[in-house]
């Protein structure tokens, strides 16, 4: 079993991100947090990397029932959700696959949400 969904899209990063936090809100997700893996690698080690944007994506909804079925799962929480620029300036979008990503918890109450959650973000890549 994959543990993301990815997909490769015309246009620019900055577009891709637009775009995806767009799609992103029409499933009802959020983001909660934004990492700017270049920039940060570029201040803490002073190396150059490629355009590489980690976006947490939540829903209130799917993170309520989670949390509810299982307290710890809040470690996993948000899913990710990664914007990249390759060296040939193709970008790619990736989104976690909850499902893969739950496999470890030993809890029957959460596989029927990560799958809930599993169908939304990947509906969201597929319509890239």
């Amino acid at each position: 079993m994959e543990y993301f969904y990815a997909k490769n899209i015309d246009g620019s990063f900055e577009e891709a991100i637009e775009t995806i936090t767009g799609l992103l809100q029409e499933e009802g997700f959020g983001i909660l947090t934004e990492i700017d893996v270049k920039e940060t690698l570029k201040k803490k080690l002073d190396v150059d990397f490629k355009k590489y944007r980690i976006l947490g994506a939540c829903n209130p909804e799917f993170a309520h029932k989670a949390l509810t079925a299982e307290d710890k799962i809040g470690v996993m929480l948000p899913c990710n959700v990664i914007v990249e620029e390759h060296d040939d300036g193709q970008v790619e979008v990736s989104a976690v696959n909850p499902v893969a990503s739950m496999q470890a918890v030993e809890n029957e109450g959460l596989h029927p949400i990560a799958d809930q959650v599993r169908s939304s973000l990947q509906k969201v890549i597929d319509r890239l």
